[in-house]
């Protein structure tokens, strides 16, 4: 029997300089969009039938694409349903304004929490996304 290891003993290349976008499947991008421009008070800025997206304050895209037959996930996990993938966390200061805040916008609150640091809300596409008064 001949064992073959291969050892990557070099120095770390870096490739990747930054993250430029995290994109999220759903049903209509503009319509999450605009929720989530409504959430944060950022700007969209990407406008399309297939495509949207805004930008953070630290010059990340959040980019929203249209899926035919999207699936939302299933809060909290189970074994027989569509898998979250990604979820956002935002810094806030205040709980309670803040989960206040994203019912108006058209969010709301999952029916599990683990957590009375954090929020556990969900979009109008079904993306569990956490209101957190922790810094990361």
């Amino acid at each position: 029997m001949l064992i073959i290891t291969l050892a990557y003993e070099q120095e770390a290349v870096k490739v990747i300089s930054s993250i430029i976008g995290i994109a999220f499947d759903c049903p209509n991008a503009n319509e999450l969009a605009d929720f989530y421009v409504k959430l944060s008070g950022w700007e969209k800025e990407i406008s399309g039938d297939e495509f949207a997206a805004i930008r953070t304050p630290q010059g990340i895209l959040l980019v929203f694409q249209t899926v035919e037959n999207y699936l939302p996930p299933a809060w909290p996990w189970r074994d027989d349903a569509q898998q979250q993938m990604a979820h956002i966390d935002f810094k806030i200061d205040n709980l309670a304004e803040a989960e206040e805040h994203a019912i108006k916008c058209g969010a709301r609150k999952a029916e599990v929490q683990y957590y009375d640091t954090s929020t556990v809300m969900l979009d109008p596409a079904g993306h569990p996304f956490c209101l957190s008064t922790l810094q990361q």
